[in-house]
């Protein structure tokens, strides 16, 4: 008896030491992938000029470095290609969110906007695109937009919880605004 309790200890010990050296793990390995691909990739953009998927997917591992102002430029360059090979809208869409994204970070949240406003003029049911122009609106202090903009989101995906939480949020703040 005395000797279960040290014993359970330990064994804990283990298991939360084993849970935390795997959450380690896991997180090198995806450093070392995403620092593998950069180097790939601006290898081969250095070579020679790239399409608009081979930027797209730089911008990609930039944003994820949070290297925000290469990945803009990246993203720029592959919005160029994408535009020059006359790409599907789908993939404009996809980079002018990620472009979005990219000045978002760096809290230019007007040029944020513009791109956004792209990305659903390429694709207008986009709920990813939707949900980052509401959260750069709400940003600039464009409240009423915001909240319009995440209701598009549940309406196109009633399941969002991101839109759900920010427009609960937006709907509590206009209800303190009113009570004061």
């Amino acid at each position: 008896m005395d000797a279960l309790l040290p014993q359970a200890y330990l064994i804990g010990l283990i298991v939360l030491l084993g849970v935390a050296a795997v959450v380690v793990a896991r997180q090198i390995w995806r450093v070392r992938a995403d620092e593998v691909t950069l180097s790939k990739l601006e290898q081969k953009d250095a070579a020679k000029p790239s399409d608009a998927a081979t930027l797209y997917e730089l911008g990609s591992v930039q944003l994820r470095k949070r290297l925000y102002g290469q990945a803009a430029e990246s993203l720029k360059l592959a919005l160029k290609k994408a535009d020059a090979a006359k790409e599907p809208p789908e993939a404009q869409a996809v980079i002018q969110n990620a472009l979005g994204f990219a000045f978002a970070a760096q809290n230019n949240y007007k040029s944020a906007i513009r791109h956004y406003r792209l990305a659903l003029e390429a694709k207008p049911a986009y709920p990813v695109a939707l949900n980052n122009l509401a959260y750069a609106l709400e940003k600039q202090l464009k409240l009423e937009e915001a909240r319009a903009a995440y209701e598009q989101v549940i309406a196109l995906d009633a399941t969002n919880k991101t839109a759900r939480k920010r427009l609960k949020l937006l709907e509590r703040k206009a209800g303190l605004n009113q009570a004061a």
